[in-house]
């Protein structure tokens, strides 16, 4: 296959999840999460999709980077990681559980660390292409903490 393919199919990878996610998303937005307590740092609802959008472009480059090498392991733990996004968009937005997503956003910051660190063995830009995900769900967690405590 060659590499622009690859290119493509890492990318279209990462941004299904990201549809799949927007599949439990979407429909509370307007419902749901716009009638819940939410502290004053939460950011706009619209600022969401571009900045999810890019950092799925950026994982699916990571993805990418570690497929060229054939690293087969390293792909699991991305995987495993890309699953739990999508749980957590389930648990959070289709189930309305701040406390269960929390569970969950804390195995989804644990298993993008790994996939950083694994990845790094691999390729270190494809490791630098994730922090901007590992800060982003460290802010949502934070985010999806308060949320909680403010819904309980």
């Amino acid at each position: 296959m060659n590499k622009v393919i690859k290119i493509i199919v890492s990318v279209l990878i990462c941004q299904s999840a990201g549809f799949i996610g927007s599949l439990f998303t979407t429909p509370a937005i307007n419902t749901w999460y716009a009638n819940i307590l939410k502290p004053s740092f939460n950011p706009p609802s619209w600022l969401f999709a571009p900045v999810w959008t890019a950092l799925f472009f950026l994982m699916g480059l990571a993805l990418y980077l570690v497929w060229e090498k054939r690293a087969i392991k390293p792909m699991i733990v991305f995987f495993i990681q890309l699953f739990l996004n999508i749980t957590w968009s389930f648990l959070f937005f289709y189930l309305h559980s701040p406390f269960y997503a929390f569970l969950e956003i804390i195995l989804l910051w644990l298993a993008i660390l790994a996939t950083i660190l694994v990845f790094s063995k691999v390729s270190k830009a494809a490791a630098f292409l994730l922090l901007p995900y590992w800060l982003w769900v460290s802010f949502a967690g934070f985010l999806n903490f308060t949320i909680w405590q403010l819904n309980p």
